[in-house]
């Protein structure tokens, strides 16, 4: 979809924060968001799954903060833009693929509630989208690491129909997973990501919330851009 002169003229250098628990379609949302608007889509939890991915290859201690900060400050984690996708590169080594297995997912929960590890990966973040024209997802953006975005979406989804696209996820990548096991542990990662002390996902003040549940991501999309276009068109401090 080509967007109008009024978007064109107004609206190259917006920071686009979506946030919202595992499963709710936040990522395929921003990712064709942001090709809607001609936008860079940075996913935030590629990044930590890119650290996670590193430290058991290095063996570490999932619960060894300060080596896991170290490890972070030591890592060279670069997201490049490819077509519809991003590719991602620790050090300079292409993980794109190892990133998304189990293992590395469920080390990401653990690693992603230390806060001295959040506070790097949250200063790469907003070095990478500094100068704006970005849509970022993840589970802190609106209230941490752009806490005055230009506009924020909170996107969530009934329990059942997240455990039922992560089992079509599963299936399409060829495992065999039971949705009664997919929701327990979409329930436990919930809780670990709300009750962190560091940045716990919450909805950001101003947020617009979207359910997914029953939308196609068509309209989940139409709507996003809706409210863009509203507030480029408000009047400042009107929106």
């Amino acid at each position: 979809m080509k967007r109008d002169d009024q978007l064109k003229r107004t609206a190259d250098c917006l920071i686009i924060a979506i946030d919202g628990p595992v499963g709710a379609g936040k990522s395929t949302a921003a990712r064709l968001l942001a090709k809607r608007l001609g936008y860079r889509y940075i996913d935030s939890g590629a990044m930590y799954r890119a650290l996670s991915w590193k430290a058991l290859r290095a063996g570490l201690d999932l619960d060894d903060e300060p080596r896991l900060r170290q490890l972070a400050d030591e890592t060279s984690i670069v997201l490049e833009p490819a077509g519809d996708r991003e590719l991602i590169f620790v050090d300079g080594q292409d993980v794109g693929r190892q990133i998304r297995e189990r293992e590395v997912e469920q080390a990401t929960s653990r690693i992603s509630t230390h806060p001295s590890v959040r506070a790097v990966m949250v200063a790469h973040q907003r070095q990478i989208a500094a100068q704006g024209g970005v849509v970022m997802d993840g589970r802190d953006i609106g209230t941490v690491v752009f806490p005055d975005a230009d506009v924020k979406f909170y996107v969530t989804a009934r329990l059942e129909i997240r455990a039922q696209r992560r089992y079509l996820e599963a299936q399409a990548a060829g495992a065999t997973r039971k949705i009664d096991e997919l929701a327990e542990e979409i329930q436990l990662r919930d809780t670990r990501d709300m009750s962190r002390r560091a940045s716990p996902l919450r909805k950001a003040d101003g947020a617009v919330t979207i359910d997914t549940s029953d939308l196609p991501v068509s309209q989940v999309v139409d709507a996003m851009e809706a409210e863009i276009r509203r507030k480029i068109a408000a009047p400042e401090g009107d929106t």
